[in-house]
């Protein structure tokens, strides 16, 4: 309890108490390290550029200082201040909280983005409004028009600054600046700051405040709100991996991150297939399908949120608690906005990464760019996913042991009672009950791709843990080559149909490649191999045929796409 006379929390800012009280009224009680550190000067109109990850509370570091600005009832309302977002879900979002810290200074804002009626947005400005928030390109719409009045704003902020820049908005950014007042004050928020942002800042800031709160600042002796965990595992692997790690950490809602539209549709399809409510989101849909997938999610009838990078940008929901890469991003600042989505608002949150064995190099990109260190773990094995179900069933157990309607089952238990054992009955029970929770069974062990690699390194292999490290071609058989043995030693050999050839320019040792690049297979296990003028025949371990024939199938083979299928005669 503070017994000081001091004001405390948001008081001690010097904030206008209407702004308090909506404050309170929401809950806020302490400023976020952004929050502290930025409104201050804000207040006092200094120029600013500030780094901080999505999560870290920045609307409200700059949506206060504009708000406090806000004229007296009464006056007509004319834009004060324009707010830059890359995209519409955050225009919409930035400019609903707004209004929430505004209501009772009677704040009007307004925002304006592309794919909404633009007569809806005009008509908005002609009844005046002190806040816009628009996307770049809408922006430039209505300043072409003369529908947006420059002439009486006095702060701009570029939220997401360096998203923008990377959807192509820089010369709209630089013309919009251009024809606001050369007495505004500039604002600049971004996650990262690459070159890019400093040139702007360079050109249109006066002496700015450089802040910058890192994604894992947290209270001293506290640990970081958002846990990331990398797993190491084989391409061919990765949706059985990711199967696993999910049943393991049963998230409430994620966003599973992809680098295609095709992979987003593919994986979307198999999680389903494992019994997740999975949503695709890409470039691909409707504005109209969007809006009905993120209402779902939002909801809680979605489970798993399946995007691109581009499709998912500027989204900010509450119920997420994890974040997958399912793919390391080449960019380490991508991987920022990514996890940035979890861990909000005190919440605690977990990123999960999954990295082919080649990608490992990336983590330590990211390592550098956070100065956080991402733990390498295990994939959970078959015991693992089995205790984690007992466990699970423990909790439901738990939960109706407590509930007030077990008297209306007496007549159950008694019955069976005179028959069974009651120890007996219990374990009925328990079974079903297990069952009820969705307990797969799942009996494959999934390779430890980063203990292979690490006896690869300690053997001091240059190829990354191909094997026949003294032959030439690294294990490929020599052109026109066939093995004598139809056997191996994992067991029984399955036969495998490539939809390509001769004529293609296939050669027994690209298949070799494509195999052994493209799942856990050494260059030894695969064969015999024939191949004909328009098609080829494969041998692989029975054990491995459908997860060969999955993994061929999102590759090329000679930059083909090629039929892949089990061979019958």
């Amino acid at each position: 309890m503070n017994t000081s006379d001091e004001p405390s929390g948001f008081a001690e800012l010097g904030l206008r108490p209407e702004l308090l009280g909506a404050l309170a009224s929401l809950g806020y009680e302490e400023p976020t390290p952004i929050q502290r550190e930025t409104i201050p000067p804000l207040l006092k109109g200094r120029d600013l550029v500030g780094q901080a990850a999505t999560g870290t509370g920045k609307t409200a570091a700059f949506a206060l200082p504009i708000l406090q600005r806000i004229p007296p009832r009464g006056e007509r309302a004319e834009p004060i201040a324009l707010i830059l977002v890359p995209t519409r879900e955050l225009a919409v979002q930035v400019s609903e909280a707004i209004y929430k810290y505004g209501r009772d200074l009677g704040a009007r804002v307004v925002p304006i983005y592309g794919g909404q009626p633009i007569g809806r947005q005009l008509q908005a400005l002609s009844q005046g409004v002190h806040v816009v928030v628009a996307t770049p390109g809408r922006a430039m719409d209505h300043i072409a028009r003369g529908t947006l009045p420059l002439a009486n704003i006095q702060i701009v902020v570029l939220d997401e600054a360096d998203e923008m820049l990377d959807m192509g908005f820089a010369e709209d950014i630089e013309e919009i600046l251009k024809s606001t007042p050369d007495s505004r004050q500039t604002v600049m928020f971004s996650a990262t700051l690459p070159p890019r942002i400093n040139g702007i800042a360079k050109r249109h800031l006066r002496d700015p405040l450089k802040i910058q709160i890192g994604l894992g600042d947290t209270k001293p002796g506290k640990a970081p709100l958002v846990r990331q965990t990398a797993y190491i595992v084989q391409r061919s692997h990765k949706p059985a991996a990711l199967g696993r790690i999910l049943d393991i950490e049963a998230p409430t809602a994620a966003i599973i991150f992809c680098r295609t539209r095709t992979e987003v549709d593919q994986l979307t399809e198999t999680m389903n297939g494992r019994g997740y409510r999975a949503e695709a989101l890409h470039g691909g849909l409707t504005q109209e399908s969007r809006d009905r997938v993120m209402g779902r999610l939002r909801a809680g009838t979605t489970e798993l949120l399946v995007a691109t990078d581009v499709a998912a940008r500027g989204l900010d929901i509450d119920q997420l608690t994890h974040v997958v890469n399912y793919d390391v991003p080449s960019a380490p600042e991508s991987y920022v906005h990514r996890i940035g989505r979890v861990g909000r608002a005190g919440r605690e949150g977990t990123a999960i990464t999954l990295a082919e064995p080649r990608e490992q190099r990336l983590l330590g990109n990211i390592e550098r760019l956070t100065k956080q260190k991402i733990a390498i773990e295990k994939v959970p094995t078959v015991a693992d996913l089995r205790a984690r179900q007992i466990e699970l069933t423990l909790e439901t157990l738990r939960e109706s042991l407590q509930s007030d309607d077990l008297e209306n089952y007496h007549g159950v238990v008694d019955a069976l009672a005179t028959e069974f054992d009651l120890r007996d009955v219990a374990l009925a029970a328990i079974k079903l009950a297990h069952a009820a929770t969705g307990a797969v069974i799942d009996e494959r062990e999934i390779p430890d791709a980063s203990q292979r690699m690490d006896r690869d390194r300690d053997k001091g292999r240059p190829d990354k843990g191909r094997p026949d490290k003294g032959r030439p071609d690294k294990g490929r058989p020599e052109r026109g080559a066939m093995r004598d043995s139809g056997r191996f030693e994992g067991g029984e050999t399955a036969r495998l149909y490539v939809g390509a050839g001769r004529k293609d320019g296939v050669r027994p040792g690209d298949l070799v490649g494509a195999i052994a690049n493209e799942t856990n297979l050494s260059g030894r296990e695969i064969g015999p191999i024939k191949v004909s003028e328009h098609f080829a025949i494969v041998g692989v371990p029975e054990g491995a045929i459908d997860t060969v024939i999955e993994a061929l199938k999102r590759t090329t083979i000679k930059g083909k796409k090629a039929t892949i299928r089990r061979y019958t005669e």
